[in-house]
């Protein structure tokens, strides 16, 4: 592996990259064990300072930026994204320790976010309204103010410009804490905002844990509006914090993801489309469909073909061209994956595929898949974020729409059929934020992404995101000579 110049800054407050006031975090790589660096990382005093610089960039500078400028802005950091691309790949795949080609798509698809976003910024108007006589009204719409937001460890970049894009197009600024294992691209996306000419303190950067870190950021008086991504325990958590302040929420949350293929649809593209879409950043991701559910009249033929495709699946080195699948975030959290994995042996589900850890460095867990589990099982419920697929038999659509549905989750489903009217049939009925038909793929510019039930709510990458950035602001204007008082 070669070795990209690192930030060792541990915050970045107020345009100043320095250490932070917490505790020292090596930081490995997943893959190897091999420490990359280590950082002093946020503490509570600096968040506060972050907070402080975010409300005096609202005061100050950030504060007069148009929204035309803040348009050319957000173009320059996707421009400056593009030109350092080669060096947050490096960082991003070693810190995360997923596949290069992955890693590289993620980058290029944060530069689209905020092009997206540099373009919608000049829709932000607000209307006028003449009420009748001499009275007319018309609103404005103002940026909600200094914004929280905390993003995970599975897509350390492109979560947090999903987030800060949107809150830096409505004027909003930004204190954006990134997790403790994995900080390192979000540092490297503040030195870039500074460069591409974003004032200092619109985008502050704290990385920390989540406990005292997050919670702090959460509850912190200043703070309008928090938008969190993360497991739906902690969401919950994050909600109670903001509770006592009636905090703005938005909540991407957990997921437990179906695919349902149907006997009608093409069985090859069906089958690439699940193997992809639950193994791709070996399956820690929040809307991987790792419930894969098949009409009964195919479901051998399938599964047969399915584990055939999971196994040849190349599990290697994050950093070669050729890897399909790297490694999970930590060799603890490759051990829940097995945990979960041995539960379902035990209780009797079948392992076809993976299901065993290999010898030798680095958290590498093989693609895994099971059939017949019980419905109950942990592994048909809960979220086990790794490279693990369940295969379950269904009879007609009502029984597929009932298993789909018999989760508490709901953030992304795709149905695979030949009949063209099926897919928007059951999109109706299916309890998901995103329904894909005949295709994987989860988000896009421009299209809302975010869950129904313990998935969360509110909704990303879309112009509708702008909306939980702005307040709307109403003004009631008499023309006439008189006052309309009734009283003299």
């Amino acid at each position: 592996m070669t070795t990209a110049a690192l930030d060792t800054a541990g915050v970045l407050v107020a345009g100043e990259a320095r250490e932070g006031r917490g505790e020292e975090q090596t930081i490995f790589e997943p893959a190897t064990g091999v420490e990359v660096t280590a950082l002093r990382l946020a503490s509570t005093a600096d968040v506060d300072d972050a907070v402080r610089a975010a409300a005096a960039a609202l005061a100050g500078r950030w504060g007069r930026t148009s929204a035309p400028q803040r348009s050319r802005l957000l173009h320059g950091l996707a421009d400056a994204i593009e030109a350092d691309a080669e060096k947050l790949v490096e960082i991003e795949t070693r810190n995360v320790g997923k596949a290069v080609t992955a890693v590289r798509g993620e980058v290029g698809a944060a530069a689209a976010v905020l092009r997206y976003y540099a373009s919608v910024a000049g829709s932000i108007e607000g209307s006028a309204n003449p009420i009748g006589g001499s009275l007319t009204a018309y609103t404005l719409r103002e940026s909600v103010g200094v914004c929280g937001q905390i993003v995970p460890w599975n897509y350390p970049l492109s979560m947090a410009v999903a987030k800060v894009a949107p809150a830096l197009a409505a004027g909003c600024s930004v204190v954006l804490k990134p997790d403790a294992l994995t900080p390192l691209s979000a540092l490297r996306l503040g030195r870039l905002a500074l460069e591409a000419g974003i004032p200092p303190g619109a985008l502050n950067v704290v990385p920390g844990d989540g406990p005292t870190i997050g919670g702090h950021l959460v509850a912190h008086p200043e703070v309008r509006k928090v938008s969190f991504t993360g497991s739906t325990a902690t969401g919950a958590e994050v909600m109670k914090a903001g509770a006592p302040l009636v905090k703005r929420l938005t909540l991407e949350l957990g997921g437990k993801s179906p695919s349902l293929v149907f006997a009608d649809a093409d069985l090859g593209e069906a089958v690439k489309g699940c193997v992809w879409s639950v193994y791709s950043a070996a399956g820690q991701s929040c809307e991987a469909r790792s419930r894969v559910l098949v009409e009964r009249e195919i479901h051998d033929e399938f599964l047969t073909r399915f584990v055939e495709r999971a196994a040849l699946l190349r599990v290697g080195d994050p950093l070669a061209e050729d890897t399909q699948i790297g490694s999970l975030i930590s060799t603890r959290h490759r051990d829940r994956v097995h945990e979960l994995v041995e539960a379902a042996r035990d209780q009797g589900a079948q392992v076809h595929c993976g299901g065993e850890v290999p010898s030798g460095d680095g958290a590498f867990y093989p693609p895994t898949t099971i059939s017949d589990p019980d419905h109950g099982l942990a592994i048909e419920q809960a979220e086990v974020f790794g490279p693990v697929a369940t295969v379950v038999p269904f009879d007609g659509e009502d029984e597929a729409v009932r298993l789909a549905n018999d989760v508490r989750y709901g953030l992304m489903a795709t149905v695979w059929t030949g009949d063209p009217a099926r897919g928007p049939r059951l999109a109706r009925r299916i309890e998901s934020g995103t329904i894909g038909v005949n295709m994987p793929y989860t988000s896009f510019p421009g299209v809302p992404f975010g869950g129904f039930k313990q998935s969360g709510f509110g909704r990303e990458f879309a112009l509708e995101t702008l909306d939980d950035y702005l307040e709307t602001k109403s003004v009631v204007l008499w023309t006439g000579k008189k006052s309309p008082t009734p009283i003299d």
